[in-house]
């Protein structure tokens, strides 16, 4: 097992990388399983990751952000590689979707006994990402989230919700699936591997087969400003003016030729039409032991729904 941790990580910055590696190895070292502990940034931890099969491991655990988890389930996809996270980046998402504890000693925990599971991807215009992808409003909220991360977590995400709010234009889209198009006037298009839980910014399946694509119209400032207040806190689902489309293949068309697009956090500028499609299965995925049940729950329970 190679562990790739970011040395700019907070965790790692506070204890110190000596500390960090050695509590991580021998936490995860067994008389079975050898840890090989990289703490690395930039491109030298992106090559600790890409490296990783090459030089005879099968598992890699990735102590970062969801950008770097982003970037190393791309280059595990559709692969006998298996990943495995530890939570130290700002959002954790994809770490919070399995369930593993936000503290150090307690993710490591999890992971000891942690199982590879096969779980979805997404592609956007071909290009392999494990959560969210999002234009408008989200890509501005993920800049300006970038540009004011010295301010602290609570008051950086206040200033950074007015200012993607304000910096959030108009956009004629077209969303297209199986072939029909609908045209909406948006301020902001979410696409998410596998549907959120209808509270919180969770998903309580990560192989569930489907593409979910949220599209908020653009009804006015202050329309704008509710409804990103309400996407912090999750409760904008069911506000008003909120498009809902589920799909395997997803294609967004807009009059503009480029657009940024925040994609598990990584902001990148993107040319259109913005052409998603689901990637069923393609990664392994280390998902502590209740997790495990929980994930065969819910397939049970859609599958009785589908019978029935």
């Amino acid at each position: 097992m190679r562990v790739v941790l970011n040395a700019k990580a907070g965790t790692v910055h506070d204890m110190g990388p000596d500390k960090v590696r050695d509590i991580v190895d021998g936490a995860l070292t067994r008389s079975d399983l050898d840890v090989d502990v990289v703490v690395a940034e930039g491109d030298a931890m992106a090559a600790a990751i890409a490296s990783a099969s090459r030089d005879g491991y099968d598992t890699v655990v990735v102590g970062a952000g969801d950008g770097t988890v982003s970037y190393a389930a791309s280059v595990l996809a559709n692969t006998d590689m298996t990943l495995g996270v530890l939570p130290l980046g700002t959002m954790n998402l994809l770490a919070y979707d399995i369930g593993l504890p936000r503290d150090l000693m307690g993710a490591l925990e999890a992971l000891h006994d942690a199982k590879p599971m096969r779980v979805d991807l997404g592609t956007l215009n071909g290009r392999p990402f494990h959560g969210v992808s999002g234009v408008g409003f989200f890509s501005q909220m993920a800049m300006a989230r970038e540009q004011l991360r010295d301010r602290g977590r609570v008051f950086g995400w206040f200033m950074a919700l007015g200012r993607a709010v304000f910096r959030s234009g108009r956009m004629s889209l077209e969303v297209e699936v199986a072939g029909a198009r609908e045209s909406i006037d948006a301020y902001a298009a979410l696409v998410t591997v596998n549907a959120f839980d209808a509270s919180g910014w969770h998903r309580s399946r990560l192989d569930g087969g489907q593409l979910e694509v949220l599209v908020a119209e653009d009804r006015g400032t202050l329309a704008r400003l509710r409804t990103g207040a309400e996407v912090l806190v999750d409760a904008w689902r069911g506000a008003p003016g909120i498009h809902s489309f589920s799909a395997r293949r997803v294609t967004i068309h807009a009059r503009r030729r480029r657009a940024w697009v925040a994609t598990d956090g990584e902001v990148t500028r993107e040319t259109l039409p913005l052409r998603y499609a689901l990637a069923p299965a393609a990664l392994s995925l280390l998902v502590p032991p209740s997790a495990l049940q929980w994930q065969a729950h819910e397939r049970e329970v859609h599958e009785r729904d589908d019978v029935t």
